[in-house]
């Protein structure tokens, strides 16, 4: 992007524009984004030049590069005048006439401007920072007035979200499944190597039962029910964030040494290993600062009995609650972003406002559609969450519908008729607790539709 801007100032006068195909996600996206966004001129004898934003066009939807999945947009800037707020957005969505069988030729990589505006609808939409105070920041994309909507539900939550257990790519050193259990107490179990990132060998070995947990993987998250299938071996410390001190660990758990030092070589050799739990001494000698077992992103909230669980990649906010199985706290991986909970009640009023329309059309309306920023643990960094109150009747409220919700799909294979109503009622509990007005909500209400979420 700095190539661009820099061209502009040789090849423009003040007032001329400059139109140009840009990927989508430095509008939604921090990094690269934030600074692209402050839309200054690089050049200019010394002092930046400002930069308009006069409009954007937001193809994602249409894919309009055949062979390529990129997030296109189109954008026109204009020389010598700053950005100002909100910044006319269309998104170009393919319309019914395009997802007609009788009428998809109408709409290929050869066709017409007047084919595909025939075959597509387009959103006029408004773009704004989502922080009114940082210019840099992502962008809000919605219709004009639910764009003023959302300003009620955003702000810093009262709660903080973190990510699952990571294992630096050796999860088929971690992940496994048990096969029987011993007379003995001890758990024979078989590491699961299918599809696995870093190749290792299949064993079938005895562990000691402690430091198994059951496993919540991304795919086992659903909206209102999360069930862990498969179950991880947990050797972190999440006081001193590194690995049991191997003396501890081998002393107590000498089975589950054993069996981490058939893959000591691959554990050693992770890149998050060397990045986080090695360092650098004089004369080129490297020290490791953790045993070469550690574990990533495991802390006092991994382990907490109640928790709020949601998948950091999607096109929704889907969150269910988890607690316990087996009599032992199910532990989340890395994909599945988790926020710890002191009692039953809190987990199911975050819940309950995760799952709403409101929050899902404020997250929306700043993130990436489909990727990880979409549900990563940054979202509570936007949308506002108070603290759960006991005494509040609205927050109860909330809370005994997610724990209605998260019945009627006990055992359900298809829950959404018995969820319509819960659901209705959550989005409007929501409101009240966002201070939307009747109209405010239904126009996030049609916002969404409109977007075909």
């Amino acid at each position: 992007m700095l190539m661009t801007l820099t061209v502009m100032d040789g090849l423009l006068k003040d007032g001329g524009k400059l139109g140009f195909v840009i990927t989508q996600s430095l509008f939604k996206t921090s990094g690269a984004g934030q600074g692209f966004r402050r839309f200054r001129s690089p050049q200019g004898g010394g002092k930046p030049i400002p930069l308009a934003v006069v409009h954007v066009d937001d193809m994602v939807n249409l894919n309009p590069f055949e062979g390529a999945s990129n997030r296109t947009a189109v954008m026109v800037l204009e020389k010598g005048k700053p950005t100002k707020y909100p910044v006319p957005y269309t998104v170009w969505r393919k319309g019914a006439v395009a997802l007609r069988p009788d009428t998809r030729s109408r709409f290929t990589y050869e066709s017409t401007l007047e084919e595909v505006q025939a075959a597509t609808e387009r959103l006029r939409f408004s773009a704004e920072p989502v922080d009114p105070n940082d210019p840099t920041s992502p962008w809000l994309t919605a219709r004009p007035k639910a764009l003023r909507a959302v300003r009620k539900i955003l702000g810093k939550s009262d709660y903080e979200a973190h990510e699952g257990i990571n294992t630096g790519g050796a999860n088929a050193v971690y992940w496994v499944e048990p096969v029987l259990k011993r007379p003995d107490g001890l758990v024979v179990v078989r590491n699961l190597t299918e599809g696995a990132k870093i190749k290792v060998d299949e064993v079938t070995e005895p562990l000691e039962p402690d430091l198994l947990y059951p496993l919540l993987r991304g795919r086992d998250v659903q909206r209102w029910r999360a069930q862990p299938s498969a179950w991880v071996l947990m050797v972190q410390d999440p006081v001193k964030r590194r690995g049991i001190d191997e003396k501890e660990l081998q002393t107590r758990y000498p089975r589950t040494y054993g069996y981490l030092k058939r893959f000591e070589r691959t554990l050693r050799e992770r890149a998050a290993f060397k990045r986080y739990f090695t360092r650098p001494e004089r004369g080129g000698k490297v020290i490791e600062t953790g045993p070469f077992y550690s574990m990533f992103d495991v802390g006092d909230y991994t382990f907490a009995r109640w928790k709020v669980v949601w998948p950091n990649i999607a096109s929704k906010l889907s969150a269910a609650v988890i607690s316990e199985s087996n009599g032992k706290v199910i532990v989340p991986q890395h994909i599945v972003t988790l926020v710890a909970c002191e009692s039953e009640g809190e987990a199911h009023y975050i819940c309950a406002l995760i799952n709403s329309l409101c929050a899902n059309f404020a997250a929306r309306a700043y993130s990436q559609e489909g990727g990880k920023s979409f549900g990563d643990p940054h979202i509570l960094e936007h949308i506002r969450i108070p603290r759960y109150d006991s005494s509040n009747a609205v927050h109860r409220r909330l809370a005994q519908l997610s724990q209605a919700a998260h019945e009627a799909c006990r055992g359900a294979t298809d829950c959404a008729p018995l969820l319509r109503e819960i659901e209705a009622e959550i989005d409007r509990q929501a409101a009240q607790l966002w201070g939307l007005s009747d109209g405010e909500l239904r126009e996030i209400q049609d916002s969404l539709a409109e977007l075909g979420a």
